[in-house]
């Protein structure tokens, strides 16, 4: 739904079962009447009001509060009193704070899995090496957060961003991967570093933010310098001073900092003059068939020199066949990590 005039429900705060829909606009009602029969939902019709069941949550649909009074007798309206928490039997100004688009409320009954994996911080993550190209020892571990459906299986971030994303939930997912990530390195007992990626869209004041990420990391006694938090979805940060501001709060915390998909666009290339991060890691469509390809090894020839010049290493991802790996290796290069040499396991490889 659309309409910037009204399109919203108001949900009464201890019965997420029933949600009422109010509009004093027809057209708006009649639009939503006909949205809901496009997605094969069934309409009826209760005390005189049109109402909707979807997987046992009620929804009606209400022309404004007086037709809400006349259509429930005594009995009923005190119960909606007891839900409202309002002596006037009309909606409180909290649940208006609360109000939301018909669409969200479809998109929580299709994305019920999702929620019970957030609820109930169901995260694991997996582990995939990196390798020190020096003496081919594991410089550390990129963790990938997986959700965990009630039978065990997995689903993967992809999926779980995508859902966080329409829900609005990106800040808690983001935070509850972060310290996934943690807790599943400490019981895994690695001590080598850990790389863990965050949006940084998804935060908007860093001590706020990011103080329960820091709580963990010393709870768990992990000394900071071995955790490098790498920056995703570089392409979608607008505002470079945020950016500056959250890296510099990890830098306080004495964290490591890495740059991820360094070569995508410019967009990396202007944040990577501009934050100057410890680590970069060059884009795996990049380091694609390298081997064949003289205008990738020209690019890659060029960011290693840029990196090298500000004494940032350089770690190239995505790394799937001894032809790729020989020819960055002729190149220069401090880290490699891809299926050449492992896939993300949930045990961490020990040795390579």
């Amino acid at each position: 739904m659309s309409c910037k005039k009204c399109t919203e429900i108001f949900v009464l705060e201890n019965k997420p079962s029933t949600i009422y829909f109010i509009s004093e606009f027809d057209e708006l009602l009649s639009k939503s009447h006909n949205f809901l029969k496009k997605l094969q939902i069934d309409v009826k019709e209760i005390n005189g009001l049109i109402c909707i069941s979807v997987d046992d949550t009620e929804v009606f649909f209400i022309e404004n509060l007086d037709a809400l009074n006349a259509s429930f007798n005594s009995q009923e309206k005190n119960y909606i009193k007891l839900f409202i928490e309002d002596e006037k039997n009309s909606f409180t100004y909290q649940s208006m704070l609360l109000a939301k688009p018909l669409q969200r409320y479809i998109n929580i009954l299709e994305d019920k899995e999702f929620f019970d994996i957030i609820n109930n911080e169901s995260l694991t993550s997996h582990f995939q090496p990196i390798i020190n190209m020096k003496d081919n020892s594991i410089y550390g571990y990129e963790t990938l957060a997986r959700g965990v459906r009630e039978d065990g299986t997995l689903v993967y971030p992809d999926e779980l961003f995508k859902k966080s994303k329409r829900n609005d939930l990106n800040f808690r997912l983001d935070r509850l991967c972060r310290e996934s990530s943690l807790k599943t390195a400490a019981t895994k007992k690695v001590h080598q570093k850990v790389f863990i990626n965050f949006i940084p869209t998804s935060i908007y004041d860093p001590e706020y933010c990011l103080n329960s990420t820091v709580k963990w990391a010393k709870q768990l006694e992990f000394d900071p310098s071995q955790i490098v938090f790498e920056v995703v979805e570089t392409e979608l940060v607008k505002d470079q001073k945020h950016l500056k501001n959250i890296l510099e709060y990890y830098r306080s915390k004495g964290f490591k900092i890495a740059l991820d998909d360094v070569g995508e666009g410019y967009s990396s290339l202007n944040m990577l003059i501009e934050l100057k991060p410890d680590i970069i890691k060059i884009d795996r469509n990049i380091i694609d068939g390298i081997d064949k390809n003289e205008l990738k090894q020209s690019v890659y020839k060029a960011l290693f020199n840029l990196a090298r010049e500000h004494n940032i290493t350089v770690l190239a991802e995505g790394v799937e066949t001894v032809y790729e790996l020989e020819m960055i290796k002729s190149i220069g290069v401090d880290l490699v990590q891809g299926y050449y040499f492992a896939k993300p396991t949930t045990e961490p490889i020990r040795k390579i």
